[in-house]
C-alpha cells in the first residue's frame, strides 16, 4: 500500500531509548511507504518536533531515562501545533488501571503492551495514517475553498464597482434624454414660432404691398421666404433624427409591400413628375418598427428622386431575402445567424466610391445646395433607423451609374 501525500511519504516519529526497538518497529511497518524518523529519548523527540510538526503519528516508549514517555507527551500536548498529533504508548508495564489512566491523561490516544502484535500494530498505525491523509486532503480543500472565496469576493467587488458605474452611466443617460426632450420641445415650439411669424408677415407684405415693391425688394422677400422654409425643413429633419434615438422600439411582423405602398402614396406627385418606375421583390415578413421603416423607405426614395438623371427615367429596384450570414459574403455578419438582406438600387447620378461612408453623416453633402436642395440629414436618419434594428447599411456607387444600398437586419 502506498502511503504518501502530495508533499511526500507519510512520516512516523518513533521514540525509544533502545536501538533494537527502533529497528523492530521499522521492520514491522516496512513496505507500507512510511518514512520513519527516529528519536532516542524524550528530549531528542522534542528537538525533532520543534523543527518538523508534520507527523501522522508518534509511537513512543514509556520507560526512558531522564524524561519518560508521559512527561514527553505532556510537553508535546502543550504545543498548539502538535496537540492534535496522535500518540500511541508502547510499554511492557502498562498493566494497571492507574497506569493506563496516566497514559491517557498525559495525551495518548492508545497504548500497546510489549511484546507487540505486528498485525495489531499495523492495523492501528494504518487507521491513524489514513485519518491523517483525510485530514490533510480536507485541509487542502479548505485552503482551495478559501482561495476561491477570495477570488469570488474580489470578483463581487469588481462587479459592484461596474454596477455602480453602470448606474451612474444610466443616470447620466437619463439626464441626457431629459436634455434631448427639452431640445425637442424647443425645436418644435420655441424655434419654429419665430419662423412662422416671419413667414406670416412676409406673406402679408407680399400680398398687400407686392405692386409697390421694387424688383430688388421682391427678390429679397422671396429669399426671406425661401430661407425660412429651409430653416423649418432643417428643424423638422433634426427632430426626426433625434426621435429615431428615443422612440419606443415596438417591433411588429411587417410586410414590406405595405410599407412601400404607404410611401408611394405619400410621394405620389414626385413619383409621377419624375416618371419613376419601381420594381420590387420582397420575400417574407420581417420584425421591424413600422413607423421607422416607413421613414427609412421614404428617405431612400426621396434621395433617389432628388439625384435622378435629368433626361433618363428613374428606375428603382428594391428586393429582400432572408438567408444565413455565410451566404451574404460580408465579414461583419455572423455566418450562423439569419438576416433579412434588403437591396435598394437606382440608376441615378451616383457618386464617387470614396464617399461610401461619408454620405451617412449628419449634414454631409456631396453637391452644393444650389444644384441639389436638401438638409443633408436624410441618409443619416436611414443609418440610425437601421442601427435601431441592430443592423447596418452600406452604400456603393459610381458617377452616372447609380447607387446601391445593402441593408442587413438580424432576425
Amino acid at each position: 500500500m502506498k502511503n504518501s501525500t502530495a508533499d511526500g511519504p507519510i512520516k512516523i516519529l518513533i521514540v525509544d531509548d533502545k536501538k533494537e526497538n527502533l529497528l523492530s518497529l521499522q521492520v514491522v511497518l516496512a513496505d507500507r511507504g512510511y518514512k520513519f524518523v527516529e528519536a532516542s529519548s524524550g528530549k531528542d523527540a522534542l528537538r525533532i518536533l520543534l523543527k518538523d510538526q508534520d507527523f501522522a503519528i508518534i509511537l513512543m516508549d514509556v520507560q526512558m531515562p531522564l524524561m519518560d514517555g508521559f512527561e514527553t507527551a505532556e510537553l508535546i500536548r502543550q504545543s498548539e501545533k502538535l496537540k492534535h498529533v496522535p500518540i500511541i504508548f508502547l510499554t511492557a508495564n502498562m498493566d494497571t488501571t492507574e497506569y493506563i489512566f496516566k497514559g491517557y491523561q498525559s495525551g495518548a490516544v492508545d497504548y500497546m503492551i510489549k511484546p507487540l502484535s505486528p498485525e495489531i500494530l499495523q492495523a492501528k498505525v494504518m487507521v491513524f495514517t489514513e485519518l491523517f491523509k483525510k485530514n490533510l486532503e480536507l485541509r487542502v480543500k479548505e485552503e482551495e475553498a478559501t482561495r476561491l472565496n477570495e477570488i469570488i469576493l474580489k470578483a463581487n467587488k469588481t462587479l459592484a464597482a461596474q454596477y455602480a458605474a453602470i448606474e451612474k452611466h444610466a443616470a447620466e443617460l437619463k439626464n441626457k434624454n431629459m436634455e434631448l426632450d427639452a431640445f425637442t420641445y424647443i425645436s418644435s415650439h420655441d424655434l419654429q414660432e419665430p419662423l412662422r411669424k416671419i413667414q406670416t408677415f412676409a406673406n402679408v407684405i407680399l400680398t398687400n404691398e407686392y405692386p409697390n415693391l421694387s424688383t430688388d425688394g421682391k427678390l429679397k422677400f422671396d429669399r426671406i421666404l425661401y430661407s425660412t422654409t429651409r430653416m423649418r425643413e432643417l428643424i423638422n429633419s433634426l427632430l426626426t433624427f433625434s426621435r429615431t434615438n428615443i422612440i419606443d422600439r415596438k417591433f411588429e411582423s411587417t410586410d414590406l409591400n405595405i410599407i412601400l405602398a404607404d410611401v408611394k402614396e405619400a410621394l405620389r406627385e414626385n413619383i409621377q413628375e419624375k416618371k419613376v418606375v419601381i420594381e420590387t421583390d420582397f420575400n417574407g415578413k420581417i420584425d421591424v418598427i413600422p413607423f421607422q421603416f416607413v421613414q427609412l423607405m421614404e428617405n431612400l426614395l426621396s434621395n433617389a428622386i432628388k439625384f435622378a438623371k435629368k433626361d433618363t427615367p428613374l428606375q428603382i429596384t428594391i428586393k429582400s431575402t432572408i438567408t444565413d450570414g455565410a451566404a451574404l459574403e460580408n465579414e461583419k455578419l455572423s455566418p450562423d445567424e439569419k438576416y433579412c438582406h434588403i437591396t435598394f438600387e437606382d440608376n441615378g447620378i451616383g457618386f464617387e466610391s470614396q464617399h461610401n461612408e461619408k454620405i451617412f453623416g449628419v449634414f454631409q453633402r456631396l453637391h452644393s445646395r444650389d444644384v441639389y436642395d436638401g438638409t443633408g440629414i436624410g441618409l443619416a436618419i436611414v443609418k440610425k433607423i437601421i442601427e435601431n434594428h441592430n443592423g447596418f447599411i452600406t452604400a456603393s456607387g459610381a458617377p452616372m451609374e447609380g447607387v446601391k444600398f445593402n441593408i442587413y437586419i438580424p432576425i
